[in-house]
């Protein structure tokens, strides 16, 4: 599989939002816009992104649309179709979201007894009144320029009524969202929905409406069971081509731990052949019951493939709705933390000490994760609450099927408690470990509605995120950031890498205007953690010099008094409205990580790109 991942590295999976611009990459979110903005490609992710080559009409229809996997093939969200001034990225696999549209103004079986829907009457029945569309009006922040935000650009999707005045529809179709409206079927007014949760790593998300006037006569749908092989699949929603509702129809191909495009995640996922366009995403997938087996929300295409759509099946919705109740918010789905080889090899599991056929090896373990209090390098891990893993990294699923290990890990919620069987030299175990959703050292997405900054004498510093690389470029962050974003790790809670993203040019800072996309290690001789604790740092520092210490002994001094000066000159000259953002005028609270271990760059040895594959090795 691994091979068959390599071959398609080139293609993209974008969502199925509807934008006004074209990416490179296949797997395209649903969402569609009017017009269709061309983004170029990024380096492949060992986490799943989007890809952002060339997005075409199909996968959005964006009026301006900006652009953003992991197993291996390219993927790419439906908003990363918006004209944002995203440049794209070449992702590992070839999927598209296709959910929105994009508009810019700048052993489960089915009860065969059940009544089955006959084709030619689906039109006519009750149920597709449920299906609503979606009309976003986006605003991003300006990842090179964080005092500020990108210019706004619409979008539509489909979302679908799910009872006690909520409805679902994907993550990606109301992401960066100012103002987010819905419209039933036959209806003309549109009505304003809230945001309630929205799960990035699984692309849902959860609206309200408050109007009475909009449930009137509404009947929310039925979620149904997961489907089997050869299934009849119906895909229903406001994909680009007209305003009315859409019905397409085709069957279930495949169901596996798929790469989700949006969330840079794997779970479980539903391969389908119906067509599934952009402003499809968020949309409901039925079965021949009429009930709900799923959310469109991404597409693969690639030359020497077609007609593969993605749906997220009703057992991914349900932990996430469970999530929300339990939490009164999303918290994500859990992760262990390890990285894992197949032992397929007799000589190697000889070696291991591994008496059955049977196993995965622990290559690496996340040094922030709870399992790096019990997982060692070298451990096999044989079983996972009692279930028997593979040497192929597989468990049993359903009846006659196998599936990644990976499955059973997205099953459990955010501070369960997982038993895991090892063999450690030659000696079986049994050890816990406290599963929670894995923080990346690059986050793919920023929480909350601006990025962090500060600026000193015109140097400007801000934390490095998968957003600001699709802004910056590729060329333009270098191949050491790019390495490090691909594949370090954090060494503790809170870790970031501080890059000084660009020099404001002033007389406080000459000779520096050249300076950009450095990672700044050291303030006057102290290990930086992370944004806050630089901005701690500086104001806190006495001495008369402020001096920054850059990747490849770059070395930035200012003096004090002056660049305090010159400050106030700087922000009015660049229109600048505050010297920092407003988290960083919170206390700094010290979340760990002593300068000891930081020295030890335990987190900067890169990942090799053998440590990607999706057979081989994996994240888990």
């Amino acid at each position: 599989m691994a091979a068959a991942v390599t071959s398609c590295c080139f293609s993209v999976l974008t969502s199925t939002v509807k934008f006004r611009s074209s990416l490179t990459s296949q797997r395209r979110f649903a969402t569609s816009q009017d017009s269709i903005a061309s983004i170029s490609p990024k380096a492949s992710d060992h986490r799943l992104k989007a890809t952002n080559p060339k997005r075409s009409p199909s996968s959005c229809s964006p009026k301006n649309i900006p652009g953003r996997s992991n197993d291996g093939r390219n993927y790419s969200s439906a908003d990363e179709n918006s004209g944002r001034g995203d440049r794209g990225r070449v992702q590992s696999t070839s999927f598209k979201s296709f959910g929105m549209q994009r508009k810019d103004n700048k052993d489960l079986l089915f009860d065969m007894k059940e009544q089955l829907v006959e084709p030619e009457n689906f039109q006519d029945t009750a149920f597709l009144n449920a299906v609503v569309k979606v009309y976003c009006t986006h605003t991003a922040p300006d990842y090179s320029l964080p005092w500020q935000k990108q210019r706004q650009y619409t979008s539509t999707g489909s979302a679908f009524m799910i009872g006690d005045g909520k409805l679902l529809t994907n993550a990606h179709c109301v992401e960066h969202d100012t103002q987010v409206k819905v419209k039933r079927r036959g209806d003309d007014t549109k009505y304003v929905a809230k945001v309630l949760a929205r799960g990035v790593d699984c692309d849902i998300a959860l609206l309200s409406v408050e109007s009475k006037e909009f449930w009137e006569g509404a009947e929310s749908l039925d979620f149904g069971r997961l489907p089997c092989l050869q299934d009849a699949v119906t895909v229903v929603g406001y994909p680009l081509g007209g305003d009315t509702i859409s019905v397409t129809k085709g069957v279930v191909s495949r169901i596996e731990v798929t790469s989700y495009a949006h969330g840079s995640s794997d779970l479980l996922g539903i391969q389908i052949d119906a067509a599934i366009n952009p402003g499809n995403s968020g949309g409901p997938a039925f079965n021949d019951q009429g009930e709900c087996i799923g959310v469109a929300f991404q597409v693969y295409r690639s030359e020497e493939a077609e007609n593969i759509g993605y749906v997220i099946p009703t057992t991914v919705v349900s932990h996430f709705l469970e999530d929300y109740e339990r939490n009164g918010k999303y918290t994500g789905f859990p992760s262990l933390g390890v990285l894992l080889q197949k032992l397929e090899n007799p000589a190697l599991r000889a070696c291991l000490k591994v008496q059955s056929n049977e196993g995965v090896l622990v290559r690496r373990v996340e040094p922030t994760t709870d399992a790096n209090k019990v997982l060692k390098e070298g451990d096999v891990i044989v079983s996972f609450d009692d279930v028997r893993v593979g040497c192929e990294g597989t468990v049993p699923f359903r009846s006659n099927e196998r599936i990644a290990f990976r499955y059973l890990i997205s099953q459990k919620f955010a501070g369960d408690v997982a038993e895991l069987g090892i063999i450690r030299a030659g000696k079986p175990m049994k050890v816990q470990a406290v599963l929670n959703p894995r923080v990346h050292l690059v986050p793919y997405h920023i929480d909350g509605d601006q990025p962090s900054y500060i600026i000193i004498a015109g140097l400007v510093f801000t934390p490095l995120s998968e957003p600001l690389i699709d802004e910056e470029c590729e060329d333009s962050i270098g191949l050491k950031l790019l390495v490090k974003a691909r594949y370090s790790l954090a060494r503790f809670k809170g870790e970031q890498i501080v890059i000084l993203s660009q020099v404001l040019a002033n007389e406080a800072n000459i000779g520096y205007e050249d300076m950009s996309n450095l990672q700044v290690l050291k303030f006057n001789g102290t290990r930086i953690k992370n944004i806050h604790h630089l901005a701690h740092l500086i104001d806190s520092c006495e001495d008369q010099y402020l001096v920054f210490e850059f990747e490849d002994n770059y070395i930035a001094v200012l003096e004090r008094e002056a660049a305090t000066a010159a400050s106030s000159c700087i922000l009015k000259d660049y229109g600048i409205p505050s010297e920092r953002s407003s988290d960083l005028l919170e206390p700094y609270l010290d979340l760990g990580g002593d300068n000891q271990a930081i020295d030890q760059d335990l987190g900067e040895s890169p990942v090799s790109n053998l440590e990607i594959g999706i057979d081989g090795l994996l994240w888990t």
